[in-house]
């Protein structure tokens, strides 16, 4: 029944804010166009459609505000009304009542609010679909205080997220049923990793600890920074971390003004996600504009500030092989390594043509080349992507889902940045550094001292090993040799009997053959 309820929601809200006109009218089909002006008779539409669209993804909930934060990443493929209006759900999604977030405090940590904090700023900084944020002063263990952004969890977001979860299991069940595509797509697998990220994105002590996490990894990068965690203050519905002071990526003229390299940046961009990615298998995966500032703090001046770690992306090992060997291949313009890269993994069926895939991803990716970003449409290039998949018959892998979300961020980000960005000259030294490191000696080294605590368990009991084996092992060693040569003569014997046996049999026939010609003559 909450489903039903929640259906009737959404196509509720689609007519109230006209979202329905607003996908025929983009049809150029006058008669879809003219269905778009009957429909509307009646209803008041005076609104721009950007603010219109923008106003029912809020209304809907989380799920359809993060579908929104993506496209307003993509400018190439929005016109320009629309894609400023979903921008401002990066980071301007209407707050909660603060009195709510003071209540949510003070229910979290069992005492009042100027026990907690030493001053609290009640008017929220900035307010998005999953949580709304305050500044706040604290007094640390050591009796310091420390200026801090203190994440408050929006209530009521648990039972929205699992009846549009509900809705999309249901939906994937039918796709996968009816569909041709269905079983390749495997739409219920990607509901489910989808579960599993809005669910951690619910539980603010997952996300301090991905934020601790990305922090260790990116400690010597030095072209990103990320918040500290204060554990002391930490629960599942308030998270408090320092407070950073930077410019929103998206207001390139000011970072301009102030000094900072704009064409750097974007490289810088390029890196830190390849970084994530590849060397440490573990990337940051909601980089929309809303949640990337710069610094222009004289220690830290130009470089990248990272904030929400709400929805973070993980590889295993094979994963973060086979892709980086792919984008290698991709490259160096090896269609051929790509296409058996594919077929190794599993991916496509095992009785694929090498030569045909390889053809087929060659007509995609070779028009792309030696072309700057402003004139490459990554969007496009996974359509082609997909489009050539449902030929070969290639899989979805749904662990990867999250690293395409984020790849589509970048890809929209470096636009906004430098359009002139070579994407792939930027990220292929990087890729052949890391693909050496990992076939290297670096690679052996780091797996040896990896063992190494293993090795140290075991030296001191070789001795000891040796010496049991020296007393006990030869006696029974030799009875076993013994016994071994015995079974030995007997089946060589056999075998002397068999052949000898063979050899006569043949010698008798050839004997007979020979007397019954020699009587015929």
């Amino acid at each position: 029944m909450s489903r039903l309820f929640r259906g009737i929601t959404i196509v509720w809200v689609v007519l109230r804010y006209g979202l329905d006109g607003l996908v025929l009218t983009s049809f150029q089909k006058p008669w879809l166009r003219l269905l778009a002006r009957i429909v509307s008779i009646g209803r008041n539409l005076d609104a721009p459609r950007g603010q219109r669209l923008r106003e029912a993804l809020e209304r809907l909930g989380p799920i359809f505000v993060k579908f929104g934060q993506v496209l307003s990443t993509r400018r190439d493929l929005l016109p320009p009304d629309i894609a400023n209006e979903l921008a401002l759900l990066q980071d301007r999604v209407p707050p909660f009542d603060p009195d709510v977030a003071v209540a949510t405090i003070e229910r979290a940590f069992r005492r009042p609010l100027d026990q907690v904090f030493v001053s609290f700023d009640r008017v929220p900084i900035a307010s998005a679909s999953i949580a709304q944020v305050h500044f706040a002063i604290v007094r640390d263990r050591h009796g310091v205080e420390c200026e801090v952004a203190v994440k408050v969890l929006r209530p009521g977001m648990l039972p929205v997220i699992d009846n549009d979860l509900g809705l999309m299991r249901l939906m994937a069940g039918w796709v996968e049923s009816l569909s041709a595509d269905g079983k390749r797509l495997k739409p219920r697998q990607v509901v489910a990793e989808f579960d599993n990220y809005l669910h951690d994105e619910l539980d603010l002590i997952r996300e301090a600890a991905n934020a601790a996490q990305l922090r260790r990894n990116m400690e010597g990068l030095d072209l990103v920074r990320i918040p500290e965690i204060l554990w002391d203050f930490c629960h599942a519905d308030v998270l408090v971390m320092e407070r950073m002071k930077g410019v929103p990526i998206s207001q390139i003229e000011r970072l301009r003004a102030a000094g900072v390299d704009i064409r750097q940046l974007a490289r810088d961009g390029v890196t830190i996600f390849f970084t994530q990615v590849f060397r440490d298998g573990f990337f940051h995966a909601d980089m929309h504009p809303g949640n990337i500032q710069v610094s222009l703090e004289p220690g830290s001046f130009g470089r990248y500030i990272s904030l929400d770690f709400g929805i973070v992306g993980s590889l295993t090992e094979f994963d973060k092989e086979y892709l980086a060997q792919n984008f290698t291949a991709f490259f160096r313009r090896d269609y051929k390594r790509v296409a058996e890269l594919h077929v190794e993994s599993g991916w496509v069926p095992a009785d694929t043509r090498i030569n045909e895939l390889e053809s087929a991803i060659r007509a995609v990716c070779e028009p792309y080349f030696d072309r700057p970003l402003k004139e490459i449409s990554l969007g496009m290039v996974l359509m082609r992507l997909f489009q050539t998949s449902r030929r070969f018959h290639v899989e979805i892998q749904p662990q990867l889902v999250l690293l395409q979300k984020t790849l589509l961020n970048i890809e929209g980000l470096g636009r906004q940045l430098d359009p002139e960005l070579d994407l792939w000259s930027t990220a292929k030294p990087f890729l052949e550094k890391w693909m050496l490191e990992q076939m290297g000696p670096q690679r052996l080294w780091r797996e040896m001292k990896a063992e190494a605590p293993h090795f140290a368990k075991m030296l001191p009991e070789l001795p000891r090993l040796l010496h049991d084996y020296l007393n006990h092992k030869p006696h029974d060693h030799r009875r076993e040799l013994l016994e071994l040569l015995a079974e030995q003569k007997r089946t060589n014997r056999l075998l002397q009997g068999l052949i000898y046996g063979g050899v006569g049999f043949v010698l008798g026939l050839l004997l007979l053959q020979f007397l019954i010609r020699f009587r015929l003559y």
